[in-house]
């Protein structure tokens, strides 16, 4: 029945019956599973069959895993949460409602005013106090301009100050989380949800909330006045409020639901996009721009269509209000002729007052249903927000952890056990014992399990079983932040920042003297190359380096990890992309550099490992073998046949 009757309503409006009947699907049908979490309301055949079949397009030759549209209903405790980031501000929240009130007084006045003119002056002809009334009217309104100012100026830099405030404390706790948190998410959709999101509530704060609280007092004095002038005709205005409310409930649920849809194809866009801006030098060398291109066109086209349809639903809240509107004016008018006169006991000054007031009436459940299409786009992007807020991250400092002295670098695994999401096991049962100082090399096929181990002993994740000391130390039970400031890595993927080489260096010690900057470039043979740079060390590199070669990335990585002097150094095939010459003077520098550290080396090149005190060899993620180059070489096992293969590879 209500089905119907929304279509009904809005069956001139052409453009929006798509909107509408896709609406109505979503809410008295299942709709894309993929966009919900938590139904348990599950897909016809023919609807998954229907959905398959639009999708395979789509998803080839890209697949993006969508933001799970948290299904929910309206909580008032999450807006509760939203709202209460204004009491951050209460002075701007206190001069906002101040000028607020003014203006509700304004409007709330004017209409009694007029009908009073109306009644004592211009009935009695008496010219006199109809310019008393008229001088009354224009104070009211030059009042209304100043209060308008105010508010509109103060509700801005509220809802600006609240905008910055959430997105900061959104961007900090995102780089609080730990690596599993990235693992499960596009670059692109963490960004939607740090600007999209965020700002999707600007107008909510700007205007939405200030303009509710005006239009809900200007509405509860509105009756109470009409209540009072003539309660009768105030009944009979107000009679097909119920009627009102009843329509844009059930259209609510279905606004909402659509909203999250639109959310969740924003996202999936981002998520493409980063990664083609980013992966642009391999779409160009396989010449795939066409192909992207129409990836992309489809993905745009899919999250317009789902926009459109939202829109469309808001597109009908308006005009359920104007049409009950109009029936309620009509009854006063209707009703209110007829009560006109002693019998009835109305004056046309009143009448005139209530045309005013109804007018009025009307105008905020109006606006108020413009506020909560807001209301519902804020909810979509703040269940979105908070569902990242309120995500714990799994490696963290406990309540009360011990801060880490200065270690010496006495590492030990006791049986340690890991698996990324539950499944395989990364590591099975691992054990190994390495005194400060020595240097250990990680040796294996791909996937084996050695750049778990590095990824452990960073404490970028925890160990599922088993326990990873440090000088005795379970590096689970301390603080998180003593134990990475005592741990550098140089990883393959080199990240460079955006700004100067110098800045990049000093990124691990930012207290760090020019001095000190060079010195640590000098000692690892970076400074060759970075004093034939232009302007040397002052030489912007661009985002990620893209002026750099990736060996000479890879050189100030290691120049950033030596800087910060750390008392275990890993390096995770941190020589995989330098030349043979750079790698052999990188050597000489590292032997002297690892003299009294603790260092962990992940690599395929024999010249890398070949002077290290530790060899472990791993496969399947359990350590196969373990001894030095020279005594691994003779036992004719594993080690061997990977040496032996490389040199085969070379010849």
């Amino acid at each position: 029945m209500v089905e119907q009757l929304v279509e009904q309503l809005v069956e001139p409006m052409a453009e929006y019956q798509g909107a509408v009947r896709f609406a109505l699907a979503v809410r008295f049908t299942p709709y894309d599973t993929s966009d919900r979490k938590g139904s348990g309301d599950p897909m016809s055949q023919d609807s998954q069959a229907a959905f398959r079949a639009d999708q395979s397009e789509l998803r080839a030759p890209f697949i993006y895993k969508d933001d799970d549209a948290i299904d929910k209903p309206f909580q008032l405790d999450q807006m509760r949460r939203l709202f209460g980031y204004m009491t951050l501000f209460p002075k701007l929240a206190w001069l906002s409602l101040t000028a607020t009130v003014g203006g509700i007084a304004v409007a709330l006045i004017a209409p009694y005013a007029l009908g009073e003119a109306i009644n004592v002056a211009i009935n009695a002809h008496h010219t006199r106090t109809l310019l008393e009334y008229a001088s009354f009217l224009a104070i009211l309104y030059v009042l209304n301009f100043f209060a308008s100012r105010m508010r509109i100026r103060y509700t801005n830099w509220l809802g600006q100050s609240v905008i910055q405030r959430l997105r900061e404390q959104l961007f900090g706790h995102v780089q609080a989380l730990s690596f599993d948190f990235f693992d499960k998410r596009p670059a692109g959709s963490v960004l939607v949800r740090i600007m999209n999101d965020v700002n999707a509530l600007q107008d909510l704060f700007t205007n939405g909330v200030i303009n509710s609280i005006t239009n809900l007092f200007t509405l509860v004095g509105i009756v109470v006045i009409m209540l009072s002038l003539n309660w009768r005709l105030a009944l009979i205005t107000m009679v097909i409020v119920p009627i009102m409310l009843f329509l844009s409930t059930k259209l609510r649920e279905m606004m909402r639901r659509s909203w999250q849809v639109v959310r969740v194809r924003l996202s999936r866009i981002n998520a493409h996009l980063n990664e083609s801006i980013q992966g642009v030098r391999v779409t160009e060398a396989y010449v795939r721009q066409a192909e992207n291109q129409e990836f992309f066109q489809g993905m745009n086209a899919d999250y317009l269509d789902k926009f459109r349809q939202a829109v469309g639903l808001n597109a009908v809240f308006g005009p359920v209000v104007d049409f009950t509107g109009a029936i309620g004016s009509a009854l006063l008018f209707w009703f209110g002729v007829h009560m006109l006169g002693a019998a009835g006991g109305l004056s046309v000054g009143v009448l005139v007052a209530f045309a005013n007031y109804t007018g009025n009436f009307w105008t905020p459940i109006s606006q108020l249903g413009q506020v909560y299409n807001q209301l519902l786009v804020a909810m979509a992007s703040s269940e979105r927000i908070f569902e990242y807020l309120d995500t714990v991250p799994s490696v963290a400092s406990g309540a009360g952890a011990p801060v880490l002295p200065r270690i010496e670098g006495h590492v030990r695994f006791d049986h340690v056990e890991f698996a990324y999401d539950n499944k395989k096991k990364a590591l099975d049962g691992v054990s190994f014992d390495v005194p400060a100082g020595q240097t250990v090399a990680l040796v294996g096929h791909t996937g084996a399990g050695k750049s778990t181990v590095i990824n452990l002993l960073a404490r970028f994740y925890e160990p599922t079983g088993g326990v990873v000391t440090i000088d005795g130390h379970d590096i689970c039970q301390t603080d998180l932040h003593s134990l990475r400031s005592q741990v550098g890595v140089v990883l393959q993927d080199t990240f460079i920042f955006s700004g100067t080489i110098m800045d990049n260096i000093r990124y691990g010690r930012p207290d760090a003297s020019d001095e000190d900057v060079m010195a640590a470039a000098r000692s690892v043979y970076a400074e060759e190359f970075i004093e034939q740079l232009e302007q040397g060390y002052a030489t912007e590199v661009r985002e990620r380096g893209s002026r750099l070669s990736m060996g000479q990335r890879q050189l100030i990585s290691f120049a950033r990890a030596i800087l910060a002097d750390p008392r275990i150094l890993i390096l995770d095939e941190a020589t995989a992309s330098i030349d043979t010459h750079t790698e052999h003077l990188i050597q000489q520098g590292l032997l002297v550099l690892l003299q009294g550290r603790t260092s962990f080396v992940v690599a395929h090149r024999l010249s890398t490992i070949r002077e290290a005190d530790q060899i472990l060899v791993f496969a399947d993620g359990r350590i196969v073998e373990r001894g030095t180059h020279g005594l691994l070489m003779g036992t004719k096992g594993y080690y061997q046949h990977l040496v032996e293969a490389q040199y085969r590879f070379m010849a």
